[in-house]
């Protein structure tokens, strides 16, 4: 009963923290990283179906609600986001492709699994260092919400298997990674801000 209803909870939370960052959006408030967006939505169906694989049950419900929001978020990153043609973003990219490429080489679904939270993290490290460069645009409540839609997607779960248990943990760290970088974003432009006034009274 209680990994039913923690699968429940942390599928309802996911999908709910993507109404303010898809309000944001279009608000123009917030600017998706395109290649992480990319490599989430992509990844969200491998990981979904290796977790299958591995014999997840209600965990797979945090797993589906993040592969779709993932794909709508990519979409509209297209139109209103930010990168996809840097440097980093094509090193990211490519990174990516060289993951999933290894992880059909090998057909393993643990393998897979390791691979999709590989691969990613390339997309986190995309959005954690835009969001430290430009904090104001990302969403800080859709990134609490994913993460604690990803510790109850760790309830879920119900047992100490640590295949099953990877890619909502990895979510977990993720999501404070980013939470982190934003609020350090913040506090770099603020002292930047002061610095300049400190200038300009002198």
């Amino acid at each position: 009963m209680i990994t039913q209803i923690a699968g429940y909870l942390s599928g309802i939370l996911i999908l709910l923290s993507f109404v303010p960052y898809i309000r944001d959006i279009f608000l123009h408030k917030t600017k998706p990283e395109r290649a992480s967006w990319l490599i989430w939505s992509l990844l969200g169906l491998i990981s979904f179906f290796s977790q299958h694989a591995k014999g997840a049950q209600y965990s797979l419900i945090f797993t589906a609600a993040q592969a779709a929001g993932d794909s709508l978020i990519f979409l509209l990153a297209i139109k209103y986001g930010l990168g996809g043609l840097k440097r980093r973003d094509i090193l990211g990219l490519t990174g990516a492709v060289s993951g999933l490429i290894l992880w059909y080489v090998v057909g393993e679904a643990a393998i897979a699994l390791l691979m999709v939270i590989f691969v990613d993290a390339i997309g986190a490290v995309l959005t954690v260092m835009k969001s430290y460069r430009n904090p104001s645009t990302e969403t800080v409540s859709s990134w609490y919400l994913t993460f604690w839609g990803a510790f109850f997607g760790c309830v879920a779960i119900g047992k100490l298997n640590l295949i099953l248990l990877a890619f909502p943990f990895y979510t977990c760290f993720a999501a404070l990674a980013i939470l982190i970088s934003i609020k350090l974003g913040f506090k770099n432009q603020l002292k930047l801000k002061n610095q300049l006034k400190l200038k300009c009274h002198f």
